[in-house]
């Protein structure tokens, strides 16, 4: 079944992004969803089935690709993504106290994005950089030594 969403999904992106590239082969399938991806926030289930019939990709092709990277989400995505890291050394130092303290700070579970579709909070198994353990990310920013009062004065400046 249908949501709402899914049924008011606009295909002219779409469209344009197929003109874009006349003749659409397989390889073109990571560049495609990138660019799916940005106009619409996430990957649609609808569009990807359009894509799949528009190009002749099957769509088991297209769902294998687009679930095997992480740069891909199949649910809406928050205006910013909180990453933080779950990885030895950062767990050694303190990583589980930040992640509540995200969850407390956004009300959401590793997962889950806001109602308000401001924030989408995931953890990750590493960031790289454990020198700065523990470590949380907000989009493409790094925050590190992080604790509870740097959790939520970061996630302020967000709003």
């Amino acid at each position: 079944m249908e949501s709402r969403i899914e049924k008011e999904l606009d295909k002219e992106p779409l469209v344009k992004i197929l003109e874009s590239y006349g003749a659409v082969s397989s390889g073109d399938l990571i560049p495609l969803l990138q660019q799916i991806q940005l106009l619409y926030g996430y990957l649609p289930p609808k569009i990807l089935t359009e894509l799949s019939q528009q190009t002749r990709i099957p769509v088991s092709r297209v769902y294998g690709v687009a679930t095997f990277y992480e740069q891909f989400h199949l649910q809406p995505h928050g205006r910013h993504t909180i990453k933080c890291c779950r990885g030895t050394a950062c767990h050694v130092k303190g990583s589980p106290n930040v992640v509540k303290a995200v969850q407390k700070a956004v009300n959401v579970e590793p997962g889950q994005t806001t109602e308000d579709m401001r924030f989408t909070f995931e953890t990750v198994a590493c960031l790289g950089t454990c020198f700065l353990a523990p470590v949380m990310m907000v989009d493409k920013d790094y925050y590190g030594h992080m604790n509870s009062e740097k959790v939520k004065k970061i996630l302020q400046s967000y709003a």
